[in-house]
């Protein structure tokens, strides 16, 4: 597969004329009120300059759409750019959130690994507030999520980066925060319509 700005870019990634027409149209310019007054009735020139003021409202709308790729936030088809500026594999297949959560752990973790740096790309990955519990002694530390409820989502990926970034003689292991059921209770949720919900789906409610 050709990965240049024309085939992947555009034509897999990028802008579909037909899905923002109300896009372009809403930054054309009206070129009508530039021209004299005695073309104001005329149908012909009105259909030429709605035509050029389509093209620039295209091409306005692709600049937007550039500008987008230049940040990991907001970047759509540049994404693949970006996972090859951090030596990161291509997988087509995850979304654009999560290819960008890939990448800003990546950037966080970038220089010598610390307490805080494995904080930041864990509270990246989990959304949520991380706490690392470090145990010296035993040359291991414990990534604690306490921000949400239950095992977040994307863990092996974070595992991978984790491996990447940490000290090779350190071994970690985590700790999830659930519910209990005097937690459960005091979110006012009661016996009969807890029924509806199994006890994963509570421990995380």
């Amino acid at each position: 597969m050709n990965y240049g700005t024309t085939e992947y870019g555009l034509e897999l990634y990028g802008l579909s004329e037909s899905q923002n027409e109300d896009d372009i149209k809403a930054i054309s310019p009206n070129l009508m009120k530039y021209m004299p007054d005695y073309y104001i009735t005329s149908n012909v020139m009105k259909q030429i300059e709605n035509a050029n003021s389509l093209e620039i409202g295209r091409f306005n709308c692709k600049i937007d759409d550039m500008q987008k790729q230049l940040s990991i936030d907001t970047a759509t088809w540049g994404l693949i750019y970006w996972e090859n500026e951090y030596g990161i594999e291509t997988n087509l297949t995850m979304s654009y959130e999560d290819r960008r959560n890939v990448l800003n752990a990546k950037r966080k973790g970038q220089g010598t690994t610390t307490k805080e740096m494995i904080k930041n790309v864990a509270e990246t990955f989990s959304g949520g507030e991380v706490d690392i519990i470090e145990d010296n002694s035993n040359y291991a530390f414990i990534v604690k999520f306490i921000g949400i409820k239950g095992i977040p989502k994307n863990m092996q990926l974070f595992k991978n980066m984790l491996e990447d970034i940490k000290p090779a003689h350190l071994a970690y292991s985590f700790e999830y925060s659930y519910n209990v059921w005097n937690l459960i209770e005091g979110n006012k949720l009661t016996w009969d319509n807890s029924k509806e919900k199994t006890w994963d789906k509570l421990k995380t409610y």
